[in-house]
């Protein structure tokens, strides 16, 4: 059998690239015991010594103190072990990585300043609780206190933002768009603008009838406008008006007069209302974080429908 490989200071700092001060500081300290001495008593050590030294160097370059260090290489003893421990410690070196990668190509579009800096790595270094809790009270304050539809709120809510665990620069920086968007003053006042329109007109007997109209035939409509807006047609053609025609008749309670051109503007206000930018750009950028088919941008479409319903 033959004997197993040793190395002094010197050639595992040749090894590994590491100082020699450094690498006795690291044997001083308990964190690698030297495998053997020479009979002058220099220190030796074998593979699985600079295996532990590379985790050791992984642990600290990740900002571990000294004692957190020694208290995750307490149970690695064997070389394979030690690899392990050194793969999960370089995973999750280079999941932070990508996040400080992601916040500063953010700054890098913005020319942010600095306090936008830190909420950025804050919100890039969130866990997956504190990413559904957020969403959770952005609704949560969007409806309070309001008699909305329930199971529209339901869908509403239930999408969350879910990064992966290997997730995309593209996809942490939606999530800092997304985040810093469900936080911004002017967006939340715009949806709780909406839920509480919408609450009202539960309230005059105003909404049942529509959003029946809009569940069952949305896209649908959706479609028809689409193509008119790709073959070029105005609003006011023929085929644009005819859309105009059928989303007002499936809209109208039996009280309101489809043809009126006072119910149809008030029906084009609330379209208007319920389809700004912003609100489009909240679902986009859930689809990106969460890695589902992109959304498609509906604004031609729904813009057709309001001018024809004007028109």
């Amino acid at each position: 059998m033959g004997t197993t490989a040793t190395f002094t200071i010197g050639e595992l700092a040749r090894r590994t690239g590491l100082p020699v001060k450094t690498i006795r500081f690291y044997s001083d300290e308990g964190l690698l015991p030297p495998t053997d001495r020479t009979d002058a008593g220099y220190r030796l050590y074998d593979a699985a010594a600079m295996a532990r030294l590379e985790l050791v160097r992984t642990l600290r370059e990740l900002g571990l103190g000294l004692a957190d260090v020694s208290a995750a290489l307490a149970r690695s003893a064997t070389v394979g072990e030690l690899a392990t421990r050194h793969v999960e410690a370089l995973d999750e070196q280079i999941r932070r990585l990508r996040l400080r990668r992601a916040v500063l190509r953010a700054v890098a579009k913005r020319n942010s300043e600095l306090e936008e800096v830190n909420l950025m790595n804050r919100l890039a270094s969130m866990s997956d609780e504190e990413r559904k809790r957020l969403v959770d009270e952005f609704w949560d304050e969007m409806v309070a206190g309001l008699d909305i539809d329930q199971d529209f709120y339901r869908r509403m809510r239930s999408g969350k933002p879910e990064l992966p665990d290997d997730p995309s620069p593209e996809q942490l920086e939606a999530w800092i768009e997304f985040a810093e968007l469900v936080q911004d003053p002017d967006f939340r006042a715009l949806i709780r603008r909406m839920s509480e329109t919408q609450a009202q007109q539960i309230r005059d007997g105003d909404f049942e009838q529509p959003a029946e109209a809009w569940r069952t035939h949305w896209n649908d409509w959706m479609a028809r406008a689409q193509e008119a807006v790709d073959a070029g047609e105005s609003p006011t053609s023929e085929q644009g008006q005819a859309l105009a025609a059928t989303i007002a008749a499936a809209s109208a309670r039996p009280d309101q007069d489809a043809d009126s051109a006072e119910f149809r503007r008030e029906l084009a206000d609330r379209f208007a209302a319920s389809g700004d930018d912003r609100a489009e750009r909240y679902w986009q950028l859930l689809a990106i974080i969460n890695d589902w088919p992109p959304v498609p941008t509906t604004r031609p479409a729904v813009g057709f429908m309001i001018a024809a319903l004007r028109g």
